[in-house]
């Protein structure tokens, strides 16, 4: 059982700080359906931490979000997403192809995506957790900028590392 039931064609967005869940979350949901800049980055350059390779990777992610929205496909956004031009580029592209836009709020306290970072894989430097753990949003700013729903993951869901 997926964890949400997402209406045909939506965009869900996850937003989090490393270590806070999001890619794990995202697994439960057929491959198709995600999109990772890290994923992007590794095709570009073998490394999916090599942020010179940002731009390409997004640039991949834009059109292969183009291609299932156009296409009425369920589409998960597995990345930070936590800077606010980042998201306003997702939304413009979900209202373009006039589909449902849902959010997903990693709000783990910053200690657990730490620890959690921690014990993944790949680890992100911690000053960069904590950099970005400070950008998060909240639920209602996020509703103000247009997620139709937002859906909050927090401590009390106990989430395993991404």
């Amino acid at each position: 059982m997926l964890p949400l039931t997402p209406p045909d064609g939506s965009m869900i967005t996850l937003i989090g700080a490393p270590g806070s869940g999001k890619s794990t979350f995202a697994a439960r949901y057929p491959s198709t359906w995600r999109l990772n800049l890290d994923t992007y980055r590794a095709l570009a350059t073998d490394k999916e931490d090599d942020l010179t390779a940002t731009p390409v990777a997004a640039e991949i992610q834009t059109l292969l979000l183009d291609a299932r929205l156009s296409r009425n496909l369920p589409v998960i956004v597995d990345s930070t997403n936590l800077h606010h031009h980042v998201r306003a580029g997702l939304l413009a592209r979900a209202r373009y192809w006039q589909r449902p836009i849902q959010a997903v709020l990693f709000d783990v306290p910053l200690d657990t995506a730490l620890t959690q970072n921690n014990n993944r894989p790949r680890v992100v430097p911690p000053h960069v957790v904590r950099d970005l753990h400070q950008l998060l949003p909240s639920v209602e700013q996020l509703e103000a900028e247009g997620f139709e729903t937002v859906y909050r993951v927090s401590e009390a869901a106990r989430v395993a590392p991404d």
